[in-house]
């Protein structure tokens, strides 16, 4: 009945950086839309929305970019 498990599988090498920088643009993109549109009811909630995204990418790139340094 017990199979014999299997070996884990190598970690996929994947580009960080450019993941974080993609969705940090998305955000910018998203806040530029929010400051023109303006949704009347909601907006600041929106806009601040927005304004984390950006900040905690940034800090990601960050984080991630001193941890490659640190692995090299």
């Amino acid at each position: 009945m017990n199979q014999p498990r299997r070996p884990d599988p190598e970690p996929l090498k994947t580009n960080d950086t450019l993941t974080i920088l993609v969705g940090t643009a998305l955000w910018a993109v998203a806040l530029v839309a929010v400051l023109v549109v303006r949704p009347a009811s909601t907006w600041p909630v929106w806009t601040w929305t927005c304004v984390a995204g950006i900040g905690l990418g940034l800090f990601g790139l960050l984080y991630v970019r001193r941890r490659d340094s640190r692995r090299r």
